[in-house]
């Protein structure tokens, strides 16, 4: 299949780049999507699972539910939290360890020990391609170690974490062995020595004590000596060049014993070399770099030793990434005041009580919480209500309760209780794909496809503003067409947000539909956002007054209203203006007919009138402009 030969094909570019036959990965399983709550990329993303829109790992459902006390921990969670679970048997059986962890909370102390454990998937992948440096000996050593106390601070009324418990055997030989081989505070690399523990290895002990000692020995040598000989001038010392020497004044030099061979002449001293002194000489030269190498090989081979192990140190090492993640499911329960799901087999979404857990745990005011309820006889809400006042922040928090109840977690609500899902699916947000070629609109249509033909009624769906990136009327008709496929063909569970007030008559025709609204207020001209969930349609979308928070200039404002007002109370005659010309300027005011006064005005030649004239004439103007008025 095409799994298998991606696979194959990286597998085989791991092996070249790392240049072994990777031990440590001892099978590959194919991951089955009917055991998984399948995630597409734009949900990922939609959700900020561990990802912000903006790119920022702040601010995520990761972030917020992740006080793992490991690394590994860690990465298990956000694995956890990407490839949610659907098999019913399963999720409770997390949920169960978790209500046994939070139950006077036992979590803690098992926490406590769970800190001293190292990174051991890093460890062991650094063991099996035999590149684990000292100090990931010293740290699996003590890791081990710790397996008895975490193993002891188990509860014992939960199915899996008694199965946790038995993939935490002692290891005491491995163990021992570890702690016996390594010092406490390794050096990083073993090129440079001090890793292997006195005691360990006799010949080991034995080349260092040369190098150790060699400094007390030459002491006793020279002392010896001196005694021997008589000669008060005697010293031994030791150069790069020569080596080690026996050094006596020129004036006692030849007194030297015949054992004595000349090695060095100087002006004032000669220097000597002795069969015992050379002897101890080729020892001590050649110890630290025999100790090297005999320690190298030590380590190679506690490596080795460490690897015959690895299947079941592999075992550990994810049941002990389970209890830390399940640990932090509890530490956060009792912290963020979690409830536990509650799973059903009839079709069925229903919140009490439901929160944002990422708004919530950055906004200093309290989160507005609020009430879902969908099920096999109303499939579908067409949520409506001002922008800004909080459609997708409810749609997101519903699915993410979902998702977290499907990961076996706690979930921000008073209750829940939901069905098993298949997919959950997000059509959130617009913008382009410029590196793709593709429009805003052309974005939206694409995922608008992939969830109605993917979709099942197992499903979840989160649907907003879909038809916004195009022109009125088309985006009101597929808004149209697409809520009639979701409720009447798919049938998936769905949150459908829309601006298009004319959906909000579909629920009459169609008894799965459900109209409900986020409301808003105003107060001395200013709008305040409720942020409650309410029964039935909202009445207006308050959108002039979101462009003045938005500091949308007044003059701006003023001539929205008058459009709007226009708009609204239908002054224009004729028949109903195309979209084209909802967005003119008005026509300019007709022009008024010319005036007699005026055009008598403007036919006077006022070169050619004698005074006499001239008044008659402003007699005249005068009466013309009275009989006008």
């Amino acid at each position: 299949t095409v799994a298998v030969a991606a696979a194959g094909a990286l597998l085989s570019y791991v092996k070249d780049t790392q240049r072994s036959d990777l031990p440590h990965i001892r099978a590959i399983h194919l991951e089955s999507q009917s055991g998984a709550v399948i995630l597409d990329a734009a949900t990922r993303r939609n959700l900020e699972i561990d990802l912000t829109l903006n790119g920022g790992q702040e601010h995520t459902l990761y972030a917020v539910y992740d006080s793992t006390v490991t690394a590994m921990g860690a990465r298990h969670l956000r694995r956890w939290l990407h490839r949610p679970i659907n098999h019913r048997g399963e999720i409770e059986g997390r949920l169960d360890a978790v209500e046994s962890m939070v139950q006077e909370y036992r979590f803690e102390p098992l926490r406590e020990a769970l800190k001293e454990i190292a990174d051991l998937e890093r460890i062991l992948s650094r063991v099996a391609l035999g590149s684990a440096r000292p100090r990931d000996l010293s740290r699996l050593g003590s890791s081990l170690a710790q397996l008895p106390l975490i193993r002891s601070r188990l509860p014992a009324e939960s199915t899996l974490l008694e199965q946790l418990s038995t993939a935490l055997p002692d290891y005491e030989v491995l163990t021992e062995l570890l702690e016996r081989a390594i010092i406490e505070n390794p050096p990083v690399l073993i090129r440079d020595g001090g890793v292997i523990a006195a005691g360990y290895d006799e010949e080991l002990d034995e080349l260092r004590g040369i190098s150790d000692n060699a400094g007390a020995y030459l002491l006793e040598l020279e002392q010896r000596e001196r005694d021997a000989t008589g000669l008060s001038t005697l010293k031994v010392g030791y150069n790069r060049v020569h080596g080690y020497y026996i050094e006596i004044s020129r004036t006692q030099s030849e007194q030297a014993p015949d054992t004595y061979q000349r090695r060095q002449t100087l002006k004032n001293v000669e220097r000597f070399i002795t069969p015992e002194l050379k002897t101890f000489e080729d020892k001590a030269l050649s110890s630290k770099s025999r100790a090297l190498a005999r320690e190298k090989h030590l380590y190679e081979a506690l490596v080795a030793k460490v690897a015959e192990s690895l299947a079941p140190l592999q075992a550990t090492a994810t049941a002990l990434c389970d209890l830390d993640v399940l640990g932090c499911f509890a530490e956060r329960a009792t912290v963020l005041d979690l409830c536990r799901p509650r799973f059903t087999d009839k079709t069925l979404l229903q919140i009490e009580g439901g929160r944002h857990p990422v708004v919530e745990a950055v906004r200093d005011v309290p989160f507005i919480a609020n009430d879902t309820l969908l099920d096999h006889s109303r499939r579908m809400l067409l949520i409506t209500g001002p922008n800004m006042g909080g459609k997708s922040t409810y749609m997101r928090q519903n699915a993410l309760i979902a998702l977290l109840a499907h990961v076996g977690a706690f979930v921000p609500a008073q209750a829940v209780s939901l069905s098993c899902l298949d997919r959950i699916f997000t059509r959130i947000g617009s913008s382009d794909d410029l590196a793709s070629g593709r429009s805003t609109f052309m974005v939206e249509m694409t995922e608008t496809a992939n969830i109605l033909h993917n979709a099942t009624e197992r499903s979840l769906i989160l649907m907003d503003e879909i038809g916004r990136g195009t022109s009125t009327f088309d985006g009101l008709s597929i808004a149209w067409a697409t809520a009639l496929a979701l409720a009447n063909q798919v049938q998936a569970l769905t949150f459908f947000a829309t601006h298009y007030f004319e959906l909000t008559a579909l629920p009459q025709q169609h008894p799965a539909m459900a109209n409900v609204h986020l409301d808003a207020t105003e107060h001395e001209d200013h709008v305040v956002f409720l942020h409650q969930i309410q029964e039935g349609p909202a009445n207006r979308s308050f959108g002039l007054q979101v462009a003045k928070l938005a500091g949308v200039p007044k003059g701006i404002l003023d001539a929205a209203k008058d459009k709007l007002h226009e708009l609204e109370s239908g002054v224009s005659a004729g028949p109903p203006p195309t979209q084209a010309e909802l967005f003119m300027a008005a026509p300019p005011p007709a022009s008024a007919p010319p005036s007699p006064t005026l055009e008598a005005l403007r036919s006077l030649d006022p070169d050619n009138l004698s005074a006499k004239a001239a008044l008659d004439w402003i007699y005249q103007l005068k009466q013309k402009l009275d009989d006008e008025s």
